[in-house]
């Protein structure tokens, strides 16, 4: 009887894992419960809400009212005291500049991070986890009394960011309707912009009338909500993912005490009960350091199987190179754009002038693009398509336009270009979020946001700093510039003809199988393990040789 005990928990096993499978009802094409508080479109809102705020801060900490500006001394020695953040901590360009690098570092180390504890922790609470700590870095931001103080609240605030970067994203694509997924995608991209301008305006605003300090705390007002609901709302699901209240059914059913198998074994002996489970309780505990230490082993090693995953998809590949040397432009256009054009045309508000062109092309742009894939039915290849005409379009346009001696006929054309090179928002996101199986999409999403950092808006602006100290000619520097927009759109017209695949609708229960094979393993080995303490016909528990 004893020895036939162990060959019946393998078939437990299997059959609590399919007994804890998910089978809440949700509503059609979407992963919301029925009964839950969410919609779709109530979700979509909240996270375009959550994104405006967190590019709200990036506008706010550039703008003259936070950032503001050193003190100056005239010639008769009347000295005026300096403007916010800069004019507070006396900082150098350098210094001033460092800020946004901080935000940054921290934004591209957390992002990875964020996106492989999706699997071991529930996705929604990572973002209502991330939320709280950019509320708490921001707030920290605004009682920061010297530079470094703000700096390491900064790269807080970019880890915060990086759980709602890398996880927004698919949870909108998982409750967006079918034929929309590109447009939904679009709107949401939208927020950058968008926020990036009311950050702008909002940061000039209360800056100069209350202060830098007060900006930085008005954004953590506006946040605390979404906080709340990050942590008290019933968490939603991502497609791929194993809800966790499966894996602890599963949990609890595989994993017998040892005082109930000693139950089982002893037929009543008291005191064979007694010796068996003490001497269990003294020798079966592993440290928990070494159980740590091969739960990190295990991540790390699930990181690396996943990014060598993503490295050998030839359409994820290609969509993030195209992606790159996109955002090299983009970034370069952002930082130098407003100087270039008062060099060139001797424009007066240009900062004012190319925030505004900015901004409203990037709204219609990104929505444009996005209902122009839906239009054409969203599929990798036609997003490549999207992609390459669009890019190709739009850099021949700014091209054009910087070629041009007049500033109207230079605004007009470069207003244009703008919109297409826009348009790409939507169609670049749907490839990153389609050609890879659902539980990769968050490490997607993060190492796509990580590489087109690293290799495209953060090393652009410097190196056309140099390239323009070298040839001292802002025309034939941003002619230069623009034309990478044309491997960009060589790259995604190679994507075209990739072999592509909308892995969306995969199992989506693949890696709660896989859970349940490893507990079944487990069961298995556990049973075919000799027990330390083995008994006599007698009733006698001796030590096994």
């Amino acid at each position: 009887m004893a020895q036939q005990e162990p060959e019946s928990k393998p078939t437990l096993a299997l059959e609590v894992a399919e007994e804890a499978k998910p089978t809440v009802m949700a509503r059609p094409a979407t992963m919301i419960p029925e009964d839950s508080w969410f919609t779709p479109k109530r979700l979509l809102v909240i996270f375009c809400v959550i994104s405006l705020i967190t590019y709200l801060d990036r506008g706010a900490i550039a703008s003259n009212g936070v950032n503001g500006s050193l003190g100056t001394c005239s010639k008769n020695g009347t000295c005026t005291h300096g403007t916010g953040i800069q004019g507070d901590f006396n900082l150098s360009n350098f210094e001033d500049g460092i800020l946004s690098s901080a935000f940054m570092v921290g934004l591209l180390v957390a992002s990875p991070i964020f996106a492989s504890l999706a699997k071991s922790v529930i996705p929604f609470r990572l973002i209502g986890v991330g939320l709280l700590v950019w509320t708490v870095a921001i707030v920290g931001c605004g009682v920061s009394q010297n530079f470094w103080s703000i700096v390491i609240c900064r790269m807080f605030v970019g880890i915060g960011e990086a759980s709602f970067i890398s996880l927004a994203a698919p949870f909108i694509d998982d409750n967006a309707p079918p034929a929309k997924k590109t447009a939904w995608l679009a709107i949401f991209y939208m927020c950058i912009p968008a926020g990036y301008a009311l950050g702008y305006i909002v940061g000039g605003l209360i800056g100069d009338h209350f202060g830098w300090r007060i900006a930085f705390f008005v954004e953590a007002v506006l946040m605390v909500p979404f906080v709340v609901l990050g942590f008290c709302v019933n968490p939603l699901q991502l497609k791929g993912f194993v809800p966790a209240e499966s894996k602890s059914a599963l949990a609890a059913e595989t994993n017998v005490s040892p005082v109930q198998e000693d139950v089982e074994d002893s037929n009543g002996n008291d005191d064979t009960l007694s010796f068996k489970a003490e001497f269990r309780d003294k020798g079966s505990h592993e440290p928990s350091m070494s159980k740590s230490s091969t739960k990190i082993l295990d991540e790390i090693s699930m990181f690396f199987k996943d990014m060598k995953v993503l490295l050998l998809d030839k359409v994820y590949v290609v969509n993030v190179l195209g992606y790159i040397a996109y955002n090299f432009v983009i970034g370069a256009y952002s930082y130098w754009g407003p100087k270039a054009g008062k060099s060139i045309y001797n424009m007066e508000d240009a900062d004012i002038i190319f925030g505004g062109i900015t901004v409203l092309c990037g709204i219609v742009g990104a929505l444009a693009g996005g209902f122009i894939l839906d239009s054409l039915t969203n599929t990798i290849s036609n997003a490549f398509k999207v992609l390459s005409t669009a890019t190709f379009i739009g850099a021949a346009f700014c091209f054009g336009a910087f070629c041009f001696r007049n500033m109207y006929g230079f605004l007009a054309l470069f207003a244009i270009g703008e919109l297409f090179i826009f348009a790409t928002q939507g169609p670049v996101n749907f490839v990153c979020l389609h050609c890879v199986k659902p539980s990769l999409r968050p490490l997607s999403m993060a190492m796509s946001t990580v590489a087109i950092h690293i290799f495209g808006d953060v090393p652009s602006s410097p190196l056309v700093g140099v390239l323009q100290d070298r040839i001292n000619n802002w025309r034939r520097t941003a002619l230069i510039l623009t034309t990478i927009f044309f491997p960009a759109a060589v790259l995604w017209f190679i994507g075209i003809f990739l072999p592509s695949v909308d892995r969306f609708n995969e199992d989506s229960v693949d890696r709660f199988n896989e859970d349940c094979e490893h507990q079944a393993s487990a069961v298995v080995e556990k049973s075919n393990t000799t027990p330390l303490l083995q008994e006599r016909p007698g009733g006698t528990a001796y030590a096994s040789e």
